[in-house]
């Protein structure tokens, strides 16, 4: 065990850095700016039964402190995912976290399926923030109750570790996470994007196509810490926390507020060498410290 290697339930990385889905592509794109086998994990972009087109365009805009995106999950499918994406993953040695998302629970545990005997997959995340088509296109990841089936049931058809991406879109994040532990998750992944919108004042229209998209980036990283402290305190579960991480500070905070792990998203839009030199920099603060470990400040500032 290194300085920095993290197990977030039973995701095993040799630091507590990755790469969040959607941000990153699936690692082969970032290869001449990074070196994607020294990262803690590369989470590649949602993966659904089937390909999809995503939404139309415009689909992505900058805000203050942050970017909207509505993407729309575009991707080639699992199956094109499997024969032309997984294999330089492997060779690269990368520990590969796949994001999988769909339209009913069904979809998902089919999904989980299917994945369960590909070499090279470390870990599963369910992308809980997608339209429940059997319940009128709710999200999934807000009612407690269809969590818990979900994640349930993908765990029937996979024995990889699974963790859902909470939506930060509900009341009650310590009641989903409740239940996601419930139906079995062995860690969360958390936070998934706030909803928003931007309005083109020349045109008096919205700048999205899809009209409202996801936030990311610093403006939301207030929203994430209070979420991850708060479940870390009521739940004694792993979490992966993601939300405005843009440096080591930033870092830092998320796993003292308890993630035992931290995933980059927006920053490697603004600077593909970010998580490197986050890693980088946790490796100093760990030393400086005189850590025996980077989990020993996992939790810390509810100790004060």
């Amino acid at each position: 065990m290194s300085l920095l290697s993290v197990d977030v339930g039973g995701l095993k990385m040799k630091n507590p850095v990755a790469v969040a889905s959607g941000t990153f592509g699936y690692g082969r794109e970032y290869q001449d700016y990074i070196d994607i086998s020294s990262l803690g994990a590369v989470i590649v972009k949602g993966t659904t039964l089937t390909p999809r087109p995503g939404n139309p365009a415009p689909r992505i805009t900058e805000t203050p402190a942050g970017m909207l995106n509505a993407i729309g999950l575009e991707n080639p499918g699992v199956d094109v995912f499997i024969s032309e994406y997984l294999p330089y993953l492997q060779f690269r040695q990368v520990t590969t976290v796949v994001n999988i998302a769909g339209n009913t629970i069904d979809e998902y545990a089919e999904l989980a399926s299917r994945l369960e005997n590909q070499s090279g997959i470390a870990a599963i995340e369910m992308n809980i923030s997608c339209p429940n088509v059997k319940q009128g296109g709710l999200q999934f990841g807000t009612d407690p109750q269809v969590v818990y089936e979900m994640i349930k049931a993908v765990k029937t058809t996979n024995s990889l570790p699974v963790l859902p991406k909470l939506s930060p879109n509900v009341t009650d994040i310590v009641a989903v996470a409740k239940a996601a532990a419930a139906g079995g998750a062995d860690g969360l992944a958390m936070i998934n994007t706030l909803m928003g919108m931007a309005i083109d004042v020349k045109t008096r229209s919205p700048v999205l196509a899809n009209i409202f998209g996801g936030l990311s980036g610093p403006a939301i990283k207030p929203v994430a810490l209070r979420m991850i402290y708060q479940v870390h305190q009521a739940l004694d579960i792993p979490i992966l926390g993601g939300g405005g991480i843009m440096n080591t500070q930033d870092a830092l905070e998320f796993m003292m507020a308890g993630a035992t792990a931290i995933s980059i998203g927006t920053a490697n839009f603004v600077n593909p060498q970010a998580a490197r030199e986050i890693t980088a920099g946790l490796q100093d603060f760990a030393e400086q410290n005189h850590l025996n470990s980077i989990t020993d400040i996992v939790g810390a500032a509810h100790a004060n």
